[in-house]
């Protein structure tokens, strides 16, 4: 039997909805006798004659035509809903009700008995019995126990139902854990992806429902059925080992279905919970997650004060939120948007808000951000605060300077000044050969912080510890706010259309999560790091760079429309500042590979702090001059090769530079 199903599978479309007609003609002709036999129907007329018979013939034309009008046939049956069944019931009873006052009608010509309601009663249920049976059939050998997914006399209330696919080592993994009372999921239904499993075979009371490569299918019906999934859990490495990974996920999220990719588990503050992550990230990159070291960097946080500026902008707060995840002491917000302060302490839970402190904070204001240090006393500041648009940075120049490398200059004397331990600036890509204000406000902070960190460490080799300062360095954070991501986003829910600079636009990504924990990572790193071997400056391998086309290709399908078709992708041209192509390490910079998963060391050419305070001075006359070409051209300068040594060895550092 399960030959034959497979068998019918194999067709084409158009022969196997012929066949599903004809199946439905001879059924309905089986109906009439056998609904006049079990009705003891004693007619007036012979049934055999050349009119019984073509009475006969036109009720199976007749019902051909009631059903294909009445959209039997327009139903995908390996997943019959209730609603698809009571169509059936409908077209059964027109057809009874027709045929009914048809006989009626003849009697007003042709007197005859034996037709009364009896016969027709039982026709209708004889022929909805003889209609819907074969296809029930083939649901039940199509799916084997998958048909009892819809079935929730098993569900936990409160639970989100979800379908697995992926590996049964997986699965098992999943459902065990899932069957504690504090995970809020439950699997209802496995989708092998491995050889050599059918759909008999459970995993810990759970029904294996359909086997690779039938999944498409599957996940179609059940994102059409009528909730009866809540979740789609891929597991570990689906985003690379299944061929059809993204139109699975825009299948789904297309029918409700939230989609999300199983990671592992972790063990955060003597408790572990399921690690379930978004999959938009991995559709686009098509490469797995870079994985955390939990330990190490739960290790590094666990019991420190942390301060983060620009704590209430995208990476900002996932730095603060990771922070209180990991077990810091307390967390001390910094920062100058008193809505994003407020919508950040809203967003945490009540444990969370008791060990964080929000002050409302301008970067530049040097005294303000002491007093607030000095009382705090952080053992770690991470620097996230900044101006990021290029476009916008362009025209608004000198908020660029006074924000990204003032600003910069400011938290990195003040950790100085009051002796923190541990100073971790956000970087960009844009720093690496800029052409945008950004770029070039970005690496003179790198600077800043880099001559610092080993001006520092010469001032301090004979003092005990020496204090850290370094700069970590990545590319755009897919999801952070007014990234590409936001902004293709927001255009898609518009209806388009999705604006491009430039079709051969390419750019770096990664996940919030990677450039979070990865950004931690480099702090510990940074911790361990001899003084012949240390870096100022960390870069995080962010893989390949990605055609933004594809991104925006790839974000409207998962919102269940066609680029080009449903979605017009616009290209408006390349904007002042913007390159085609970024890169993460610039020529002059040596790249060196470290013992720790996608993260390097970057050398390159120091500047004594003497060097440094010049340049800033030259550059606060410029501002001071509304002089963009010169503040450009002191900001070019400050830079030099790995091969170009400047006097960093003699210096010390003065904790007292105005700016």
């Amino acid at each position: 039997m399960n030959q034959l199903v497979t068998s019918a599978l194999q067709l084409q479309p158009r022969l196997r909805r012929a066949l599903i007609i004809a199946m439905d003609i001879v059924m309905v002709l089986i109906s009439v006798p056998l609904a006049l036999a079990l009705s003891l129907s004693n007619l007036s007329f012979d049934p055999f004659s050349w009119t019984g018979l073509a009475v006969w013939a036109g009720v199976g034309v007749f019902s051909h035509f009631l059903f294909r009008f009445g959209g039997l046939y327009g139903t995908v049956w390996r997943f019959a809903s209730t609603p698809d069944f009571f169509n059936i019931i409908s077209n059964c009873g027109i057809l009874t009700v027709a045929l009914y006052l048809t006989s009626q009608a003849a009697r007003l010509y042709t007197p005859m008995t034996g037709l009364n309601e009896r016969q027709f009663i039982v026709f209708f249920l004889v022929t909805f019995t003889m209609i819907s049976a074969p296809r029930l059939l083939y649901r039940y050998l199509r799916e084997g126990t998958g048909w009892q997914l819809g079935a929730k006399r098993n569900d936990r209330p409160g639970h989100r139902r979800a379908l697995f696919v992926g590996q049964l080592e997986d699965a098992d993994h999943i459902i065990r854990f899932t069957n504690t009372e504090k995970e809020k999921t439950q699997i209802i239904g496995i989708v092998a992806t491995e050889p050599n499993v059918n759909t008999r075979d459970k995993i810990r009371g759970v029904s294996v429902v359909a086997v690779w490569p039938e999944v498409s299918g599957i996940i179609e019906d059940y994102a059409k059925d009528t909730k009866r999934v809540d979740l789609l859990i891929f597991g570990g490495g689906g985003q690379t080992d299944l061929s059809k990974f993204s139109e699975l996920v825009r299948v789904a999220r297309k029918g409700g279905i939230e989609v999300l990719q199983f990671s592992g588990f972790s063990k955060l503050r003597g408790g572990a919970a399921l690690v379930l992550q978004t999959v938009e990230m991995e559709t686009i990159l098509r490469r797995p997650a870079v994985p955390t070291d939990l330990e190490r960097i739960r290790a590094f946080i666990d019991g420190k004060r942390v301060l983060v500026t620009g704590g209430a902008g995208s990476i900002g707060r996932n730095l603060v939120r990771r922070s209180l995840e990991l077990g810091c002491e307390a967390v001390l917000v910094a920062d100058q948007s008193e809505f994003g302060v407020f919508k950040l302490e809203q967003s945490l839970s009540e444990d969370y808000c008791e060990r964080l402190t929000c002050r409302i904070v301008d970067v530049t204001d040097k005294a303000q951000f002491t007093r607030i240090v000095s009382e705090f006393k952080p053992d770690i500041i991470f620097h996230a605060a900044a101006l990021k648009h290029v476009p916008l940075l362009e025209d608004n120049w000198v908020s660029a300077v006074k924000t990204n490398v003032f600003g910069t200059l400011v938290c990195a004397e003040v950790a100085a000044e009051c002796k923190v331990p541990h100073f971790v600036l956000i970087s960009s890509d844009k720093a690496a050969d800029p052409t945008s204000m950004l770029g070039l406000t970005k690496r003179g902070a790198e600077q800043i912080v880099n001559s610092l960190h080993f001006s520092e460490r010469i001032r301090t080799r004979d003092k005990g510890p020496k204090p850290i300062y370094i700069s970590v360095r990545f590319g755009n954070v897919f999801g952070s706010d007014g990234s590409v991501a936001t902004v293709f986003e927001k255009q898609i829910m518009a209806g388009g259309p999705v604006t491009i600079t430039d079709r051969e636009m390419t750019r770096y990504f990664m996940t919030m999560g990677e450039a979070v924990d990865l950004v931690i990572m480099a702090a510990a790193e940074s911790a361990t790091r001899r003084d012949i071997d240390n870096f100022g400056i960390y870069m995080l391998d962010m893989g390949q760079p990605v055609s933004i086309l594809t991104v925006a290709e790839t974000m409207i399908r998962l919102a269940g429309k066609q680029p080009h078709q449903d979605i017009k992708i616009k290209f408006t041209g390349v904007r002042p500042g913007e390159k085609l192509h970024e890169t993460l390490c610039a020529e002059g910079e040596l790249l060196v590979s470290l013992d720790v998963n996608s993260l390097f060391g970057l050398k390159t050419g120091l500047f004594g702090w003497q060097e440094v305070r010049r340049a800033l001075a030259d550059l606060r006359d410029s501002i001071d001059d509304d002089d963009k070409d010169a503040a450009v051209d002191r900001l070019r300068q400050l830079y030099r090769t790995i091969d170009d040594a400047g006097p960093v060895a003699e210096e010390v550092i003065p904790l007292k530079v105005a700016t």
